[in-house]
């Protein structure tokens, strides 16, 4: 059964190229966060993705994959997001990637478990950033119009604003939410502790903890309490 994107509020980002000890990753399951998803922007591949999937599997929560890298296609995960880069100067990012891994994959590719996420990528010195060749210099006006164009125009069920690293703006991301008519919102960037959390949390309709994953464990554990 497709995981119900729609119920979730907390979800743990772990990245498949940077290490994790199984103490580590069986509290992350246990925590009561509604989902992991895998990905990252750099380094995923086939085989690391594989031994990622492997071990989260030994629990019973929703697992995520985010196809950042055609060479990373890996089946056995509850479903599969493909992020398609709204703000990439890179069309790659938007339709090219996209098409090579849907000429090479498409006529094996389970379309009722693949949703779309209209990425809007804003922290210029993010990996993410710098590899799709983002425009990050954008205001409310053109971020609430990327939403539109996600929600409205192209019908994807996720628009995810990603600060990658950083806290952003959440007047901003407040505001990209309200014009949202059936997508949800996302929010990934910054959040290192249940203060954060709940800040983003009051913003986004979901909220996409990593990075503070392989800094400080147990603040990242401390961002499920948003839930309650």
């Amino acid at each position: 059964m497709r995981p119900k994107i729609d119920e979730w509020k907390h979800v743990f980002k772990l990245d498949p190229e940077r290490e994790l000890s199984d103490d580590a990753l069986e509290r992350i399951c246990l925590s009561g966060t509604d989902a992991i998803l895998v990905g990252g922007s750099s380094g995923v591949t086939f085989d690391n993705t594989v031994e990622l999937l492997a071990r989260i599997r030994r629990y019973e929560v929703p697992c995520v994959l985010e196809l950042s890298d055609r060479e990373a296609v890996v089946p056995g995960f509850d479903m599969s997001l493909l992020p398609v880069v709204l703000n990439a100067r890179d069309a790659d990012w938007i339709v090219g990637q996209h098409h090579k891994a849907i000429k090479e994959y498409g006529a094996v590719l389970d379309w009722n478990e693949l949703l779309t996420e209209g990425y809007v990528i804003l922290n210029p010195d993010s990996t993410a950033a710098r590899v799709t060749e983002a425009d990050t210099d954008l205001d409310a006006k053109d971020i609430a119009a990327y939403a539109r164009m996600a929600d409205r125009m192209f019908r994807m069920p996720i628009f995810y604003v990603e600060y990658s690293g950083t806290f952003g703006d959440m007047a901003l991301v407040r505001k990209a939410r309200d014009v949202l008519t059936q997508a949800r919102l996302f929010y990934g960037g910054g959040i290192d502790g249940p203060d954060k959390a709940r800040q983003a949390a009051e913003a986004a309709h979901t909220i996409v903890v990593g990075n503070v994953i392989y800094r400080d464990l147990e603040a990242a554990l401390a961002t499920v309490k948003v839930k309650q």
